[in-house]
């Protein structure tokens, strides 16, 4: 027989990070990430765009620099929304995902350069964040 472990204190509640609806509005229309970064530099989305973009075209250094900034930028913004450092911040409420994106492109850029420790440890806060995010 299983049996399911719960925390019997139980999680703290989501952390939903609230919208830069200038940033948002000018990415969903096709603007210049960068251009949305020089302008709204605490939009994680922008720096997400910009990290993907790099790694996509193999340049996996500035990859990891713009992810590394959104990262940051997303830290920045979760304590401000109350986030203690730990407890979900779940892919389902779109403002979140700027952060899990950059998240996500640090630890493959991590990993393409070697820094094993750096991959593990952006791969267990994806799952930490949301479960479903990290493999």
């Amino acid at each position: 027989m299983t049996h399911a472990h719960h925390n019997l204190l139980g999680e703290p509640p989501a952390t939903l990070l609230p919208g830069i609806p200038e940033a948002d509005d000018a990415l969903a229309a096709g603007a210049d990430p960068a251009e949305v970064a020089a302008g709204h530099p605490t939009s994680s989305a922008a720096w997400a765009a910009l990290a993907e973009t790099a790694l996509e075209a193999g340049r996996t250094i500035e990859a990891y620099a713009y992810a590394r900034t959104g990262y940051h930028r997303g830290l920045d913004a979760l304590r401000r929304n109350g986030w203690k450092g730990y407890g979900p911040v779940p892919w389902s409420h779109e403002p979140n995902r700027g952060f899990l994106r950059c998240v996500t492109v640090l630890a493959t850029a991590a990993g393409r350069i070697g820094e094993v420790d750096e991959q593990e440890r952006c791969t267990q806060l994806l799952r930490d964040c949301d479960p479903t995010l990290a493999p």
